[in-house]
């Protein structure tokens, strides 16, 4: 008796891939934010290439805690906080979302406060007001945001990410044309220089907290479910997931580079007068002109913006998203406005207020950006612990809980990331610490 296995052709398996691929890019993409660029910036204005390496474990632990929702997504056909919800209570649900939504409020404001930092520099290129400038392009940011999101299906929302995620290669160009020492940069990322001073120690904390942030897992699951993804066809997801991590941390290793190949390398040589200093993303963009080149400096500054508006998108999306789905609303961008008025008012507000602050004379960006930290940092170790009780629950798992190895990699990221984050929350909420 002979049996016969059924080859899928390589045209239908590529097929097959591309309709899965999706939110494992995007979401990682979209992390690399304003706040990511300017801790980016700051590691290499700061120590050079001193911390490429720590990009290797961080990479290992994105993938980690991205992956675990992409498969929860698939294997229950439910998001995070719909699971939430129903194995641990509305309440903890509740208080759990109220501090997000704020949290998130903060995070958007900050990045409509990224478009405002790089109109000065397109200002100048153009000889025009900066105050102007800056008013038209973070409402037309907020208009084209809003616009974009409402008026596609989601089809046609993820191949304008996709869009957005390209422009992320602007930061590989911009740190080729400083002409790093590539010799110098292999060394520094397969052979680590540690060091106990304060100011390393909390680059490390602030390096990984902003590469793994609570709305993303949130993010990366809805957009799961809603792309349809189910156990049969999960193996594609699972390699969206980890090219997704490791595309936005190969972004955040070139940013490194840029900065530590021109910033760093001229503070080593003038004086402390004269040294280069990194408040503001769209401060790496100017110093990168008379060190770099114009060009160089345009390039930083566009991807600057591209980030900003990037996740402008998808933060409120995120949040829109679970809170529906927490509490049963209509979701999702293939729904009319009628058919999902309160996650599209949802979306709509959380942009209009986020935008809205930004424009207002005097605004307290920093208390915003601040407060959005701790919030941060206070939700991220209970979201982990909540993920890994639901991925290894066989009720709703079944076969597809983690393995123990997985398990033991998983339980090792929360312990560490857990610990870094109250190290975090504590040096920012003592006097003098910085921001």
């Amino acid at each position: 008796m002979t049996s016969s296995i059924r080859v899928i052709p390589v045209w239908r398996r590529l097929m097959i891939f591309l309709s899965i691929v999706g939110p494992g890019i995007i979401t990682a993409n979209a992390d690399n934010d304003v706040g990511g660029i300017l801790t980016y910036s700051q590691a290499g204005a700061q120590f050079g290439y001193g911390l490429l390496w720590l990009l290797i474990p961080v990479t290992i632990a994105l993938i980690v805690t991205q992956e675990m929702c992409a498969r929860m997504g698939a294997v229950t056909g439910k998001g995070l906080a719909d699971l939430i919800r129903e194995n641990f209570g509305v309440k903890v649900t509740f208080w759990v979302l109220v501090m997000f939504v704020v949290c998130d409020l903060g995070n958007t404001a900050t990045e409509f406060a990224g478009v405002a930092s790089v109109a000065p520099i397109f200002a100048g290129f153009g000889n025009l007001n900066p105050i102007a400038v800056k008013i038209a392009m973070v409402v037309g940011a907020a208009v084209f945001v809003y616009t974009m999101v409402t008026r596609g299906n989601y089809k046609v929302v993820e191949r304008i990410f996709f869009v957005f995620c390209s422009i992320y290669l602007t930061y590989v160009v911009s740190a080729v044309l400083v002409h790093p020492d590539w010799n110098a940069v292999a060394k520094a990322t397969f052979m680590p220089h540690l060091s106990a001073s304060k100011d390393y120690v909390l680059m490390i904390i602030a390096v990984i907290g902003t590469t793994i942030s609570p709305w993303m897992q949130f993010y990366i699951q809805a957009a799961v479910v809603d792309k349809g993804v189910r156990e049969e066809n999960y193996s594609d997801s699972r390699v969206d997931v980890v090219a997704g991590a490791i595309i936005t941390d190969v972004i955040a290793f070139f940013i490194i580079i840029a900065c530590a190949a021109t910033i760093y390398i001229h503070n080593l040589h003038v004086p402390a007068a004269h040294q280069i200093a990194v408040n503001d993303a769209s401060d790496v963009a100017v110093a990168l002109q008379p060190l770099a080149g114009k060009f160089a400096s345009l390039l930083f500054a566009l991807g600057l913006l591209n980030a900003a508006v990037f996740t402008a998108s998808i933060l409120p999306l995120s949040t829109a998203y679970y809170v529906c789905e927490a509490f049963g609303f209509e979701r999702g961008v293939d729904h009319r406005f009628g058919e999902a008025r309160v996650f599209y008012g949802l979306y709509l507000g959380l942009i209009a207020i986020g935008a809205g602050v930004v424009i207002i004379p005097n605004a307290p960006l920093l208390a915003i950006i601040f407060y959005s930290q701790v919030l941060n940092g206070a939700l991220l170790p209970v979201v982990l612990v909540l993920m890994l009780l639901l991925i290894n629950n066989r009720r709703i798992m079944g076969s597809w809980t983690n393995g123990r190895v997985f398990n033991a990699i998983a339980w090792l990221t929360v312990a560490v990331v857990v610990v870094l984050t109250v190290i975090s929350t504590v040096q920012l909420m003592l006097p003098g610490s910085g921001s």
